[in-house]
């Protein structure tokens, strides 16, 4: 496969998975939080209460609130990411009034309680975990579904802050909101609601953190065999990956022996074990997780470098010359 052949197919996976976590996110929020007046954060929780208070379409909101926030992602996280992001924001809005269109509706309006009623928390779990999914489906492949994830994968990109820790920051007060809306009853009743939102704010940012760190989750192999130069081979042209050579000494045997180092991520384990079993089924392994891998092929080191001042006379000289 050439490489304008792979990364055609690479964008055309990405633009699949974003849907389906698009798809999963619509209909856990309408079938699961919406007939129940749950409230979330993010634009589209926003979105909701809006709807919630006035009867304003939760999507019409959610797209005029988008399209203003597009200027940001096209100067801070690219043009590339901008189109995954224009792609997204209009499939939602799609997809949201779509969901909205086929599923039944109560006396109010809103769509018909599924669970029955009386099962706001059980509504609530499920809706959570799933809208989570969701949005862990899209953010893998490169997308954002618009709004506050535009804020988190920004502050995401300079800093070592999960998305889950900057999403629960704006969501606080987008669901802290509620207590300035009449429209939710008495003081008692809103309070309610905004403690029903944190419920979904905490459980679907838990969710979203989990799935992405799971994904992320590296391991390191250390590799005991007599038959390491055909499994480095192996390793480096069938699974693509940087293998370091270790010079080991056994102390029982007085041996010497080579081991090989690998780091990879925790979902090619399977593959990594049927390689070097293929080999030499009598390999010693050793598989053992890792907090953190950075550089080429793994996570970038998102962390800003302080310049001596050494540094900026030279480029003070060179600015000068």
């Amino acid at each position: 496969m050439t490489v304008d052949r792979r990364y055609i197919w690479n964008e055309a996976k990405d633009y699949f998975f974003i849907t389906v976590g698009l798809v999963m996110f619509a209909i856990s929020f309408t079938v699961f939080l919406m007939p129940y007046q749950i409230v979330a954060g993010g634009v589209t929780g926003l979105s909701a209460i809006i709807y919630y208070a006035t009867g304003f379409h939760l999507e019409n909101t959610y797209i005029i609130i988008n399209v203003a926030l597009l200027v940001v992602a096209l100067k801070i996280l690219g043009f590339k990411f901008m189109m995954k992001t224009i792609y997204a924001i209009f499939a939602l809005y799609f997809l949201l009034m779509f969901a909205q269109e086929i599923m039944p509706t109560q006396e109010n309006g809103l769509p018909i309680k599924l669970l029955g009623e009386g099962q706001d928390f059980m509504s609530m779990i499920i809706g959570c975990v799933i809208t989570g999914i969701g949005l862990a489906t899209v953010f893998l492949h490169n997308g954002s579904t618009g709004g506050t994830d535009i804020i988190a994968a920004s502050i995401n990109k300079y800093h070592n802050v999960s998305l889950g820790q900057v999403l629960i920051t704006v969501d606080f007060c987008i669901i802290g909101s509620c207590m300035f809306f009449p429209q939710f009853g008495t003081y008692i009743e809103r309070a309610h609601k905004v403690m029903f939102g944190f419920c979904v704010m905490a459980l679907e940012n838990f969710v979203l953190d989990y799935v992405m760190n799971a994904r992320r989750e590296s391991v390191q192999f250390m590799i005991f065999t007599k038959k390491w130069q055909e499994i480095a081979n192996a390793i480096g042209t069938e699974m693509n990956h940087g293998v370091t050579i270790l010079d080991g000494h056994g102390w029982y045997t007085g041996q010497e022996m080579k081991v090989l180092c690998i780091l990879a991520r925790k979902n090619e384990s399977v593959n990594m074990f049927r390689l070097i079993k293929m080999i030499d089924p009598n390999a010693f392994v050793s598989q053992s997780s890792v907090i953190g891998v950075y550089g080429e092929g793994f996570d970038e080191m998102k962390v800003r470098v302080k310049k001596t001042e050494e540094e900026k006379g030279r480029k003070k000289e060179i600015e000068e010359a």
